[in-house]
């Protein structure tokens, strides 16, 4: 298989990465998540100027029709650089809207998306559901025309920044079962939607979502009643191999930045990287990571081809349990050649190591995996 960027791809792979040495150096990403809203507008609006929030989305819709593949580029980039948008939130879930909307639904959300002026974010995750996207306890009844959702979610990345959460109510059902399970396009600021802002450990700007007694139209419901999780399944896959794909760029950057360490760090009277045992474990990040970018290309290519879900659940799995341990080790391995100097925040590769540890964790972690791939 060719794992060769075209012409396009390169083209903007180069542009992005020059616009994020130029404008989200180390610095300046300080400055971002220091900030009150603990993003860029200015950034938000250059990745707007390069298409790259419409890259997923169809020509039809005012996008460029590209899929996974198109997106690893770009996503090693926001990984090298450790760009704190909610990038992937947004995307993701307007591919998912494309998907699962109706033409009105299309219409109010991908075109602002498109251009910058909305960001959206998931809410499916609650207390204790421990990954479960069946483990819907928050409710959604009918109220004339419209609907009343109840209840309150947790660890929304995005959410503080978001004009729509995508929100999991059960409309029929008990928690666990697949069936009965909905999704809503929910105005951040509705009335009724209480935020718990945090700033999370890689710096993300996160909410817990509180719900009470916030009504929406008939209009907010996305795709057919009751049948939300299947949608929900494959947008969520497209974006574990995405996160893939960040993981990949996040890795190269500790191996680059360990590998320079290790070249001018002097102990003994000789640089640390004369010492062969040294030189194993090196070996052993860049062996890693090239393996996880391996993998990542078979999880895009698995997404863009369509086909058995059942398939694709099982390599994204996969993907997902490398990407993992992979991480695991790249980062504790750039953080101990390192040494005690690679955990303090001036340094890049200590927060590098934050992100790659909450990748791990991102929609599962890979003990869940591991059990879903055994399940495939």
């Amino acid at each position: 298989m060719d794992f060769q960027l075209s012409e396009e791809q390169q083209l903007l792979a180069d542009s992005v990465r020059k616009m994020l040495d130029r404008s989200y150096d180390f610095e300046s990403r300080k400055k971002i998540i220091a900030s009150s809203g603990g993003s860029s507008a200015e950034a938000w609006g250059t990745f707007a100027e390069l298409g790259l929030l419409g890259l997923p989305v169809s020509a039809d819709n005012g996008g460029f029709g590209g899929g996974a593949t198109d997106l690893i580029s770009v996503m090693e980039a926001i990984g090298e650089a450790l760009v704190v948008e909610p990038y992937l939130p947004t995307v993701s879930m307007a591919r998912l809207v494309e998907r699962a909307g109706s033409q009105a639904q299309r219409e109010a959300i991908l075109g602002p998306v498109i251009e910058g002026g909305m960001k959206l974010a998931l809410a499916c995750a609650e207390d204790g559901s421990r990954y479960d996207l069946a483990a819907v306890s928050t409710t959604a009844r009918r109220d004339g025309a419209g609907w009343i959702l109840d209840g309150e979610k947790v660890a929304v990345i995005g959410a503080p920044q978001a004009g729509r959460i995508v929100v999991t109510a059960r409309t029929s059902g008990k928690p666990g079962e697949a069936r009965g399970v909905s999704l809503f396009l929910v105005p951040g600021d509705a009335a009724g939607v209480t935020l718990k802002t945090y700033r999370t450990q890689d710096s993300l700007r996160a909410a817990d979502v509180v719900m009470s007694g916030v009504r929406v139209g008939q209009d907010a419901l996305l795709g057919a009643e009751g049948a939300g999780l299947e949608a929900l399944e494959e947008a969520l896959d497209f974006a574990s191999a995405l996160l893939c794909a960040e993981a990949v760029g996040a890795m190269k950057y500790a191996c680059d930045a360990t590998l320079e360490y290790l070249k001018t760090r002097k102990q003994f009277g000789v640089t640390i990287g004369t010492f062969q045992a040294l030189q194993h474990r090196m070996v052993d990040m860049c062996i890693a990571t090239e393996q996880s970018r391996s993998i990542t290309y078979l999880a895009c290519a698995r997404i863009d081809s369509g086909g058995d879900a059942a398939e694709r659940r099982r390599v994204i799995s996969a993907a997902r349990v490398k990407i993992a341990d992979a991480a695991r080790q790249v980062g504790q391995e750039a953080i101990q050649l390192h040494g005690g100097m690679g955990m303090t925040i001036e340094m890049k590769v200590s927060h590098t190591f934050k992100r790659l540890t909450m990748i791990g964790q991102s929609f599962g972690d890979a003990d869940y995996f591991l059990e879903r791939f055994a399940a495939r």
